[in-house]
């Protein structure tokens, strides 16, 4: 698939997309949470546009392992004067969130995609999105924020991976929405171990759901300092590595904290690959 369907826009794949994070949250685990600073979240997301970003991904609950769930009514007051500025700025939006509740007032203010870690199970989730023109990330987790390192277990992978998407995407196609307006991610440091997340990064090229695009999250990513033993803040280096090769194995948008070092990665490999 070529072009992403994302509310008003439309993206084109050809060459891969930068989504910049904005987390709202107290409690990020890479430590660039603006929490409840409305002025300081508004200049980061203008940092992450004027660094390249194309699209922009504004979380406002953590899902860190062991997060605790955040109260309906603080997400909302976390997100919603963010969303009024940077839906203003003629670029794609994406809502990280699970909660119906939370999709619908994205969508109103104009998010044009809705990241749900819990891969739209809930069909009151499924019914809001499938109401709009909005795109959809649909992620693999085992279990919960809260619970999801505790002890993740499978017999195979990527193959459970792969089976749980393919058939989320079925249900989205039930529920009306067309295939054009999804992207799938697998999930990495979502309930699986470092070993499961190198199996799946590894397996990235070989599955394929329907030719839909790979959105890729590994950016300062416990797996990276699996690798290298760095704490969250210096894995920039790894996480442009890793970046670099997702690319390779097919990802189509790169979610990611150093917007302008991914930017610089990509271009020099797009000259010289």
């Amino acid at each position: 698939m070529s072009i992403l369907s994302c509310g008003q826009y439309r993206l084109s794949l050809v060459q891969p997309l930068i989504m910049g994070i904005i987390n709202l949250t107290p409690d990020s685990f890479s430590g660039d949470g603006c929490a409840s600073d409305l002025g300081l979240a508004v200049e980061h997301a203008r940092q992450q546009l004027d660094a390249g970003a194309q699209i922009l991904d504004v979380g406002a609950e953590s899902s860190r392992p062991g997060a605790l769930p955040t109260p309906l009514d603080e997400e909302l007051r976390r997100l919603r004067p963010v969303l009024r500025e940077i839906t203003t700025w003629g670029v794609p939006v994406s809502v990280d969130t699970y909660k119906p509740e939370v999709m619908r007032v994205a969508l109103e203010l104009g998010a044009s995609m809705i990241n749900d870690i819990s891969g739209f199970q809930n069909p009151q989730a499924l019914a809001a999105v499938a109401e709009s023109d909005c795109a959809l990330c649909i992620m693999h987790m085992q279990g919960e924020p809260g619970n999801m390192q505790q002890a993740p277990h499978y017999d195979d992978v990527v193959s459970e991976v792969e089976c749980f998407l393919a058939e989320r995407v079925t249900a989205c196609m039930a529920s009306g929405i067309r295939l054009e307006r999804i992207v799938l991610d697998p999930g990495f440091g979502f309930g699986k171990t470092l070993e499961q997340n190198f199996e799946l990064f590894r397996a990235l090229t070989a599955m394929n759901i329907k030719d839909l695009p790979w959105l890729v999250g590994v950016s300062r990513k416990s797996m990276l300092g699996g690798i290298t033993g760095r704490p969250a803040g210096e894995r920039m280096p790894a996480s442009i590595a890793a970046a670099v090769l997702a690319v390779q194995k097919g990802a189509k948008i790169l979610r990611v904290h150093d917007v302008a070092a991914t930017r610089d990665a990509l271009a020099v490999m797009a000259v010289l690959q």
